[in-house]
């Protein structure tokens, strides 16, 4: 089995380890992780890389799962490694444009987030992991009757150092609840068709 600390210490050996902060694969394990999570909630056949069609474009979503030849529930995977100041708004620009492409286009399918953020880059409070957690708390829950295309139904931060020796410092505990959301909603907008 797969943890979310396995996941930090892939990132970490990938790219500070290995040197290459611009890997594709910095996230498989990650994209694993949500794909085993998933599948012990009744989602088996989950991808990984899928193509997922949009309003504006079609765009490639970490991870995806379909039913009956249509995109029911989608996850993005973010890191957020250095420069956190200049990037954490720019990831919230991302994510509700993101969103909104895919929403416009199927306004019932399901989205999360997962986001990494390097606490030993941000300030000494963690500001700045703090504006970001508040921004997609503020972004997530949708649902009906709150149908607002540019939110999602559930997300996940993970703040983590990446010295020596890689740690998670907060978020590890978000994940369970994350899944069980998703997967509500799955089934709410998809009756008998989880497998």
């Amino acid at each position: 089995m797969i943890s979310i600390h396995d996941t930090i210490a892939d990132l970490h050996r990938i790219v500070y380890v290995e040197g290459k902060p611009t890997s594709p694969s910095r996230l498989d394990t990650l994209a694993n992780f949500c794909i085993q999570e998933l599948e012990v909630r009744g989602l088996s056949g989950t991808t990984k890389e899928s193509r997922v069609p949009g309003f504006g474009r079609e765009k490639n979503w970490d991870v995806v799962w379909s039913y009956d030849r249509k995109v029911r529930l989608a996850i993005s995977l973010k890191s957020i490694l250095s420069n956190i100041a200049g990037t954490v708004p720019n990831r919230v620009d991302d994510l509700m444009g993101e969103v909104a492409n895919v929403q416009l286009q199927s306004p019932e399918v399901v989205l999360g987030y997962v986001m990494i953020i390097n606490r030993g880059r941000d300030t000494e409070d963690g500001r700045w992991a703090q504006r970001l957690r508040d921004s997609l708390a503020g972004l997530s829950g949708r649902g009906a009757p709150a149908w607002a295309p540019g939110t999602i139904e559930a997300y996940a931060l993970v703040e983590a150092t990446f010295g020596q020796t890689p740690s998670v410092v907060a978020g590890a505990d978000d994940f369970a609840g994350f899944f069980d959301t998703l997967a509500a909603r799955v089934a709410e907008r998809n009756p008998g068709h989880l497998t």
